[in-house]
């Protein structure tokens, strides 16, 4: 085996994140193994052209990563007034979220439409069951979160409820 191609093969190893990698044909046998730190990968050969003790050690250096240079850490954003008082309508079952009873009728609730326990917020078919989803708490809706026709998973947030 060449130079060239375990040179490449550790340049493979480096971008798909492998630390070791072993290979045998014939009378050669060769297991390149990456230090943690990726500047170097001990490329060991095992033939029958060796020095004695049937074992060659090469160190190979890998190009270095170039550093990512980090962004300053933010200080965490203090919640908007509003997501203080915010609360969410989830999705009690997997299904499809549609906002309206049919294509043709207008949505069950808009942005800034009041809510209480008992308003129907949407529905979520569920194996050609259409399942209406009430509110079960009072406040103004203040953020549709999913959009109509799209697939929606127990618990994810729908709706935004400024309480």
């Amino acid at each position: 085996m060449e130079f060239k191609e375990i040179k490449s093969i550790v340049e493979l190893m480096t971008k798909n994140g492998l630390t070791e990698f072993e290979f045998e044909k014939d009378n050669v046998k060769i297991r390149i193994k990456r230090g943690s730190d990726d500047s170097a990968a001990v490329v060991t050969t095992l033939s029958g052209e060796t020095n004695g003790n049937g074992t060659h050690q090469v160190v190979i250096p890998v190009a270095a990563p170039v550093p990512q240079l980090a962004a300053p850490a933010a200080a965490p954003a203090a919640p908007a007034p509003e997501a203080i008082n915010s609360k969410e309508i989830k999705a009690p079952m997997v299904g499809t979220f549609y906002r309206a009873p049919s294509p043709d009728s207008p949505p069950y609730v808009e942005v800034g439409k009041v809510v209480t326990e008992e308003t129907v917020v949407c529905i979520i078919e569920a194996m050609k069951v259409m399942n209406e989803i009430k509110a079960e708490m009072k406040g103004v809706i203040t953020e549709v979160l999913i959009e109509n026709g799209k697939p929606v998973e127990f618990g994810k947030p729908m709706f935004r409820v400024k309480a």
